[in-house]
């Protein structure tokens, strides 16, 4: 294993799987500030299909353990292998939004043949600039996650949304508040040494690349990079979604989501 690999040991992570025990897996991972639940819409569809759904807390996410401080993706990405061997998966497909995206890069750059195929939703592959995280993580270390869920789920769900569906933007900017703090924090520091556009192109699993047209926290652009550095990766936008875009538009997302992976079935 390289030193980057070394930082921490993996932990386990809390997750919940549903759907034949002998479908083919996906594993969901989620976006900093979220737990499982963020994947609520994706589950019935996919289980309906014959998926076996597997979806996680990130480490110091939901009720996942919460080790300090700082985490890099190689702690998330050693977190998602360890998970996937708990669960006596030998290969899987992984959908991954935000930092969950950036973990599913990673396992597709480092654990190749753990990977059937990605989806990889409102993303980044270097999300600047670094000085930004390290803000957030000192404000959320010094005032709780409480202090930044309202301008989260303002990058979450666009503003028609918010005011379309006031109890679930409710339901969301609490899942925000409740993320301990130096989980959310520990996370951020992942976020802000990251850089996965020169591993691009090592990535082998076909990959789908899915923006959200109005997301404010990682812009098209930042799909573009990774569709354009990824081997034969298709992009698709949704037109009406922020950043939580599976949540916001989850007939759509689901839709990709699905077409992608049974494309090959």
């Amino acid at each position: 294993m390289s030193e980057q690999v070394k930082v921490h040991s993996a932990v386990k992570v809390h997750s919940v799987a549903e759907g034949p025990a002998d479908g083919p897996v996906v594993v969901f991972s989620g976006s900093l500030g979220s737990d499982h639940r963020m994947w609520d819409p994706q589950v019935k569809p996919l289980v309906e299909k014959g998926f076996r759904v597997i979806r996680y807390d990130t480490r110091g996410h939901g009720a996942s353990p919460v080790p300090p401080g700082p985490y890099t993706l190689a702690d998330l990405g050693g977190d998602l292998l360890a998970l996937l061997g708990e669960h006596g998966v030998e290969r899987a497909h992984v959908v991954g939004l935000s930092l969950g995206g950036m973990t599913a890069m990673w396992l597709g750059v480092n654990a190749p043949d753990r990977i059937e195929k990605l989806v990889l939703c409102c993303t980044s592959a270097k999300l600047g600039p670094p000085s930004m995280w390290a803000d957030r993580a000192k404000t959320v270390r010094e005032n709780g996650t409480g202090s930044v869920a309202e301008a989260g789920v303002g990058r979450w769900v666009t503003a028609g949304y918010a005011t379309a569906y006031p109890e679930r933007t409710g339901y969301l900017r609490e899942m925000i508040a409740n993320v301990p703090a130096e989980g959310y924090a520990a996370s951020c520091q992942a976020i802000e040494q990251m850089d996965l556009v020169g591993d691009l192109p090592k990535i082998a699993a076909r990959t789908l690349v899915i923006a959200g047209a109005e997301d404010p926290a990682t812009p098209v652009e930042h799909a573009e990079v990774i569709a354009g550095g990824v081997p034969d990766a298709r992009l698709e936008v949704v037109e009406g979604a922020a950043h939580l875009g599976s949540f916001e538009q989850p007939e759509r997302f689901t839709a990709l989501i699905l077409d992608h992976l049974e494309a090959a079935r």
